[in-house]
């Protein structure tokens, strides 16, 4: 039995697009409705096909539907969720795919008091967005993470899992707090990390135009990368989830100035320790299949 006959997803960039393509490919009988505040998004994704119908205004997205999932930045949850607070079915369930999970929470409650709301983030994604950038096997092996509030039904709770279970993804619950904390040392930094070498890089204006861009090696590449990603949205995830961000951005900054300190006065043993251990930890990412170990990662040439 499908979990949901209807869903209606809101925002038509790369998650909610990708989410859609595997709706259909995995539950083909399910109705899927879409809205997004681009208008230009809006005819783009009625060109691609990968719902049933397009809708013009938020609220009539959601007429009839079983599960309702906000595709947008999180610090436009709350106003999303008002959009669309008139016309949302009394037994439908409201979810999400935010980075960040314990804001979410507290703005859809305060938008959508009388609804059952389960906060969920499939961790998945590229550095591309938009319509044109979402694929029906985006989820597939990876995980999706829900947070759910102590009192969500039972029930709704095991119908969003099958549903995420049928999109090939492995299902994790946990308490919100703790996964701002988890995604804030997984993700959170890591972008920021990578937004700041890229920006240090520019700073340096005549090298970054001749010999940085030139010759940029795998390590380069690969930080210019995750720092293509959609700024507004990373700009929302570190204001939402700033507690736990600006906490492991100073256990980073103490970790990164014994670093320095080894590398100062020669510690050749520290730094290889330190080195093996988190080679280790690569591995073990490979192991659990959220990466691949083909050599250069996997690219294509």
């Amino acid at each position: 039995m499908l979990p949901f006959a209807r869903v209606s997803i809101i925002g038509l960039g790369l998650i909610g697009s990708s989410m859609a393509r595997a709706i259909k490919a995995n539950m083909p009988d399910v109705r899927v409705n879409g809205f997004d505040a681009d208008p230009d998004v809006r005819e783009r994704a009625r060109a691609l096909g990968f719902c049933d119908d397009i809708a013009d205004i938020a609220g009539t997205a959601v007429i009839d539907a079983g599960l309702v999932v906000l595709c947008v930045p999180v610090g436009a949850m709350g106003p999303v969720a008002e959009l669309i607070a008139d016309d949302l079915p009394a037994d439908a369930i409201v979810s999400d795919v935010g980075s960040c999970k314990q804001s979410v929470a507290e703005a859809l409650a305060a938008a959508l008091p009388q609804a059952t709301i389960i906060p969920a983030h499939p961790v998945a994604g590229t550095e591309k967005s938009g319509p044109d950038a979402g694929f029906a096997t985006l989820f597939k092996g990876r995980w999706c993470i829900l947070t759910p509030p102590a009192d969500a039904p039972e029930a709704a709770v095991e119908a969003l899992s099958s549903f995420w279970q049928r999109l090939g993804a492995d299902v994790e619950i946990m308490d919100a707090r703790h996964h701002d904390l988890v995604l804030a040392v997984t993700s959170h930094l890591p972008h920021l990390i990578a937004y700041t070498i890229v920006g240090t890089a520019d700073d340096l204006g005549e090298v970054t135009q001749s010999e940085v861009i030139k010759y940029s090696a795998g390590g380069f590449r690969d930080f210019t990368r995750i720092a293509a990603s959609d700024p507004v949205m990373w700009r929302d995830v570190f204001l939402n989830n700033k507690e736990a961000v600006l906490e492991m951005l100073q256990r980073f900054s103490e970790d990164l100035t014994a670093l320095q300190r080894a590398i100062r006065y020669g510690k050749g043993d520290e730094l290889e320790a330190l080195f093996a251990r988190t080679r280790d930890i690569r591995r073990s990412i490979v192991e659990q299949g959220q990466d691949d170990d083909a050599p250069d990662f996997g690219r294509k040439h």
